[in-house]
C-alpha cells in the first residue's frame, strides 16, 4: 500500500503526548520526539518515528527509566563521564554532548563517557549539535551481536555507528558523515520485516550463516566493506563498552530479543574547538569552500550531510512518508493510552 505523507508538526505533536502520556516528563518527551522527527526529516527512517512505539514498549516495561537521575563526573579538565540511570538514550546523549561542549569551550576539548543508557537514535545528532556551538563534533555508539565478523557465520559487534561533523557558514548545514559499520543499519531488517519487502541478497544471512533475502530468516547482517567495517566496529566497542564499564557484542541485552531487561549500552562524544587549532572561522570557511570545490568534480556528487538536507527540505513541504503499518501501530498504541490518534486522511 502507498505511504500517507504526515506533516512533521502532527506527528511531533503526537509523539510528545504519547510520551508524557506514559509518563515521561515532558521536557525529556520532547527531546525524544524532535530528535526522531528530524532523523525522519534527513531521510533516516531507520531511526526516526518509527521507532517511537518501541520505546514506548520500554518505557511501560519498565527497561527504560521515565525518570532517570543523570549522574555527571567531571574526571579531569576535558574529560567527564555520565551515568545514564538507564533512561532514554536520546536524553542522556543530548545531555553528554552537552557537557562535551562546555569542556571544550574551556579546555578546548571535551570528552564525555556514557554508560547506562540504551538506544540513542541517530548518533549524527550529536555531532550536529556540537556544530551548531560552533565545533567538530564525533561521536560513537554500540549495539547488541547484530553483525556477523568478517570471515565468520554468527553475529558478534553491533552495527557500531560513527559520525563527525565539521561547521560551515551555513549553520544548518555541518559536513556531517553518520554511518554504522554493517553494511545497512539492523533497524533496515526491522523494517523490511515489518513491510514484508525482500532484502537484496549479500546483505545479511540467515542462522546457518547463509545469505537470504528473507527478513524473517535473517539474524545479522555483513560488516561494511568486508575486513575494514569489522576492524572499525571492533574499536568502536572497545570505545565505547568496556572504556566506560559497560559491556561487549555478544554480552550486551538485545534490542528487540530481550525487551524484559535494560540495555546498559556505552556511548562516547568529542566536542573540539577549532579556536584553538586553525581557528573557527577558518574552519567554518574552509569547510564550505571544500563543497563548493569539490561539487565541481561531477554534477552529482554531494558533500556528506547534504543527502539528508535535501531530504529534509522535500520532507519539510511534503510531509514524512509514514507505511500503513506504521500507522496501524501508532493507532493501536493511541487506543492503547487514550491519546487522540494522528489523523490521517
Amino acid at each position: 500500500m502507498q505511504d500517507q505523507h504526515i506533516h512533521h508538526s502532527v506527528i511531533a505533536d503526537w509523539g510528545i503526548r504519547m510520551f508524557t502520556a506514559i509518563g515521561v516528563p515532558s521536557q525529556d518527551a520532547e527531546t525524544i520526539v524532535h530528535a526522531l522527527v528530524n532523523t525522519s526529516l534527513w531521510g533516516i527512517d531507520s531511526h526516526g518515528i518509527a521507532r517511537i512505539t518501541h520505546y514506548l514498549g520500554r518505557f511501560q516495561n519498565g527497561t527504560i527509566n521515565k525518570t532517570p537521575r543523570l549522574q555527571l563526573q567531571q574526571t579531569a579538565a576535558a574529560t567527564g563521564q555520565l551515568d545514564g540511570d538507564d533512561g532514554h538514550g536520546i536524553v542522556i546523549m543530548t545531555a553528554a554532548t552537552n557537557h562535551a561542549i562546555e569542556l571544550a569551550r574551556a579546555a578546548g576539548t571535551g570528552v564525555v563517557g556514557v554508560s547506562n543508557s540504551s538506544h540513542c537514535g541517530a548518533i549524527g545528532l550529536y555531532t550536529r549539535q556540537i556544530t551548531a556551538a560552533g565545533m567538530v563534533g564525533i561521536s560513537f555508539t554500540h549495539a547488541d551481536a547484530l553483525v556477523v565478523p568478517h570471515g565468520g557465520n554468527k553475529p558478534f559487534f553491533g552495527t557500531n555507528p560513527i559520525s563527525i561533523a565539521f561547521p560551515t557558514t551555513n549553520p544548518d548545514e555541518p559536513i556531517c558523515v553518520d554511518m554504522a559499520t554493517s553494511i545497512v543499519p539492523w533497524n533496515y531488517m526491522m523494517n523490511a520485516k515489518r513491510e514484508k519487502t525482500p532484502v537484496p541478497l549479500g546483505l545479511g544471512v540467515d542462522k546457518h550463516g547463509n545469505d537470504s533475502e528473507n527478513p524473517d530468516d535473517i539474524v545479522a547482517v555483513k560488516p561494511m566493506a568486508a575486513h575494514k567495517g569489522y576492524a572499525l566496529a571492533f574499536m568502536i566497542d572497545m570505545l565505547c563498552g568496556p572504556l566506560n564499564g559497560m559491556n561487549y557484542g555478544p554480552n550486551m541485552t538485545s534490542m528487540y530479543r530481550d525487551l524484559d531487561k535494560k540495555r546498559k549500552l556505552g556511548s562516547l562524544v568529542i566536542a573540539i574547538d577549532p579556536a584553538r587549532f586553525g581557528g573557527r572561522d577558518t574552519i567554518t570557511a574552509v569547510g564550505t569552500a571544500i563543497i563548493n570545490q569539490v561539487s565541481t568534480h561531477g554534477d552529482n556528487v554531494l558533500f556528506p550531510g547534504q543527502p539528508e538536507y535535501i531530504s529534509k527540505k522535500k520532507r519539510m513541504a511534503e510531509g514524512i512518508p509514514v507505511s500503513e503499518a506504521i500507522i496501524a501501530d501508532f493507532h493501536n498504541w493511541s487506543e492503547k493510552l487514550g491519546v487522540t490518534p494522528i489523523h490521517t486522511s
